[in-house]
């Protein structure tokens, strides 16, 4: 995920369709119970994949899944788009909430194997070998590292069990990280468990409902958004949580729009005063709840603290969760942006 660790364990980093016509054919807009994934095709392997300069070769399709936390729902949401939650026998990841109608309930139905987190919010090493896995899917690399507590991917080989970072989590820096990442999210999933086929249906399907959106706004001023997190701060300042650069501003762009926090930081995330935030000019404010119930009233509450902004005078503000970072609904997010800044495109 996103930004340091730490931070991210503690409360976020951070990472389908509005109604079945905004969907079109995207099975990514569907929850599934994974009860698909049994019947997946032994043909094709072995399989290799360099991950993270460590190569991995699977001989069959993993029938025991552990998906760690990483204060994410990337990779959870990616094996259940694929329909393969009958293998995951623990999953760490939850927002509480999704874009996707039956998502989040679905992540709430799977097993957790009752993991006793650590200090740094995740599964033990220990624990971790209880689990007898023979996948172990992390967010970032940081999820193999000894030093914190973690099973190291060697470790795991030792017993028979493969590992896989998601893209852009190699050095942890996911200012880089665009929809393509999540489309090789699907790709390298759908290569592991021999549903390859799904996986580019559910890559199509997003590429043509994006590309619809594009069409749309195309020649339209780009609005300037502010990006951020519900109630949270992962720095020194009033505004810590707030977007500056990764996947986020690929679907902003994707979207007809831009991001108004872009230049202050080098990294994921700003550390910005208030002071720095009043005197930006937001047209529009997009609001990722992480697993909080209620982000649109922290979304208002932002207008009205903001009088001066055009967002506040025009009420331009949308709150999305899933969708917004990496993972199989990304189109979910463009479409919602874009009916959000450029209504009249609809």
């Amino acid at each position: 995920m996103p930004m340091n660790r730490p931070a991210a364990a503690a409360a976020l980093a951070a990472a389908l369709c509005l109604s079945a016509a905004a969907c079109g054919s995207s099975s990514a807009g569907r929850a599934s119970d994974g009860t698909a994934g049994a019947a997946a095709s032994q043909q094709g392997y072995p399989v290799t994949l360099d991950n993270c300069g460590v190569r991995e070769t699977f001989d069959k399709a993993p029938s025991r899944v552990v998906v760690m936390n990483g204060a994410s729902v990337a990779e959870v949401s990616t094996l259940l788009a694929l329909g393969l939650g009958d293998r995951i026998v623990a999953n760490e990841q939850s927002y509480g909430m999704s874009e996707v109608p039956g998502r989040a309930a679905a992540i709430k139905k799977l097993p957790t194997g009752h993991v006793k987190f650590n200090d740094a919010y995740d599964i033990p090493r220990e624990a971790m070998l209880g689990l007898r896995p023979d996948l172990v899917l992390s967010t970032t690399s940081y999820g193999f590292d000894q030093k914190n507590g973690f099973a190291t991917r060697d470790q795991l080989k030792d017993v028979g069990a493969r590992s896989y970072v998601s893209p852009e989590g190699c050095d942890q820096d996911t200012s880089r990280m665009t929809i393509e990442d999540s489309y090789r999210l699907l790709r390298d999933m759908g290569k592991v468990f021999g549903v390859s086929d799904r996986a580019e249906k559910l890559i199509a399907a997003s590429e043509r409902n994006i590309a619809t959106v594009t069409r749309k706004v195309k020649g339209e001023k780009k609005p300037k958004v502010m990006v951020l997190f519900s109630n949270m701060s992962m720095g020194g300042n009033d505004f810590g949580s707030v977007v500056a650069r990764g996947i986020y501003n690929d679907i902003l762009a994707r979207a007809g729009g831009s991001n108004a926090f872009e230049n202050a930081s080098a990294t994921s995330f700003a550390d910005l005063s208030e002071e720095k935030v009043a005197a930006t000019d937001v047209d529009a404010v997009v609001v990722i709840g992480y697993n909080d119930p209620n982000p649109a009233a922290y979304a208002r509450k932002l207008l009205k603290e903001f009088p001066q902004w055009p967002a506040a005078k025009n009420d331009k503000y949308t709150t999305l969760s899933d969708s917004m970072y990496l993972g199989p609904s990304n189109d979910v997010a463009v479409r919602k942006i874009a009916e959000m800044l450029h209504p009249d495109a609809f």
